[in-house]
């Protein structure tokens, strides 16, 4: 079955995460990924990003790491030094022969080697080029290196993360380089649908920063519209209560009260009924503006229950409800299998036979995703796509 994007193919100038994330998802609808790295510093960084690393049939560590391989499936690995006029010439080559080229250099970095996007796109306006860097083309901050962690604390949501009284905390992985990665991916498609209609490329342009703020979501517009800034709440929601972690005899559930109703219906469960009907807490902003003594209640009566009680009980009465788990019950849970989110993609390389990687979470009737190939070996595809562009001379 063909995928959305068979006949796409991206020259991928990218390293690290951000970029890389957008060019897996690509590959995995079906495009063509050419992904550069420099013989310099044998490829991309992430490839030595470990432990762990990919076993390989020898017995010793390959340059698979699993930071390497957790967003660079279905690619192919061709070493070229762009800071070469030879290896400027092969990018040139490759170029000619994409739909899109997608680089996150810090910005007007490629612009000495002729690589830039004004002059990809003079030789082929059909391109689309896509430019990933920390704070974007433009603005006082554009020259400024990026990083995920620096995004995150820029663009604020460390602000909005960890305990009430502790130290602002970035998230527990590179959310920022992943959502940015994510934003990178619809700007593309977007741009090819444009070229499709018109015969135009263009030039997109996106960063860590801006994609952030972006997802900065309703604490952000909580900000614009009130002129308060938010604080740190824990695992509380700053909109909604009861919404939040709670601890029981026996581990940590969620509880997560949307609307009157259920809140209702949850007081049934932990037997008092008569908190529904309290003018503090009958409605969803009088349970704000008494969040602290609700929570107090509600905790207490949470603490005296196991978490199979209260998931069950809660779930009989249709009140949102559900375990905090570590990765190995994530991985171990049957809907992780029913839904194939574990992805055993065949690996020459290793040996096992085979690498396991995080499935992706699209599924498309049409369409549907496909794991063709595992996370390359650095240059395992230079001379191949080398004799490509010779034959075509």
């Amino acid at each position: 079955m063909a995928g959305a994007l068979d006949g796409l193919r991206i020259l991928d100038l990218s390293r690290i995460l951000a970029g890389p994330t957008c060019t897996q998802l690509l590959g995995d609808l079906g495009a063509e990924v050419i992904k550069i790295e420099n013989p310099g510093t044998h490829g991309d960084d992430t490839r030595a990003w470990g432990p762990p690393f990919v076993t390989g049939t020898d017995g010793a560590p390959t340059d698979l790491s699993a930071y390497f391989m957790c967003a660079n499936r279905n690619k192919l690995s061709v070493a070229v030094d762009i800071a070469t006029p030879e290896g400027q010439e092969t990018i040139r080559a490759l170029a000619a022969t994409c739909d899109v080229v997608l680089e996150n250099f810090k910005p007007g970095g490629l612009e000495k080697y002729g690589l830039d996007h004004a002059s990809l796109r003079a030789a082929h306006p059909a391109l689309v080029y896509c430019s990933i860097s920390g704070y974007g083309q433009t603005g006082p901050n554009a020259s400024k290196p990026g990083y995920d962690l620096m995004a995150q604390g820029y663009g604020g949501i460390m602000s909005l993360t960890g305990a009430t009284d502790g130290e602002p905390m970035k998230v527990g992985v590179g959310v920022a380089d992943v959502m940015c990665g994510m934003y990178a991916t619809v700007g593309i498609l977007a741009a090819l649908r444009h070229r499709d209609q018109t015969g135009e490329g263009q030039h997109v342009d996106v960063s860590l920063v801006d994609t952030q703020i972006a997802w900065l979501i309703n604490e952000g517009v909580n900000y614009l519209t009130s002129g308060e800034v938010p604080k740190r709440r824990g695992n509380a929601h700053p909109n909604i209560v009861p919404y939040q972690v709670f601890a029981s005899s026996d581990g940590h559930v969620l509880v997560a009260v949307g609307n009157d109703g259920q809140f209702a219906r949850f007081c049934d469960y932990l037997g008092v009924a008569e908190l529904a009907q309290d003018p503090r807490y009958a409605t969803n902003p009088a349970r704000l503006a008494n969040r602290d003594t609700l929570i107090e209640t509600v905790a207490g009566l949470l603490a005296a229950r196991t978490m199979d009680d209260i998931i069950a009980g809660l779930e009989a009465r249709k009140v949102p409800v559900g375990p905090v788990q570590t990765l190995d019950q994530v991985f171990a849970s049957d809907q992780v299998q029913a839904r194939g989110m574990v992805a055993e993609v065949p690996c020459d390389e290793a040996a096992e036979g085979h690498v396991r990687l995080i499935g992706n979470p699209l599924n498309m009737s049409a369409s549907p995703v496909t794991y063709r190939r595992a996370p390359p070996r650095f240059g395992q595809d230079t001379d191949a796509i080398l004799a490509r562009l010779k034959d075509k001379t």
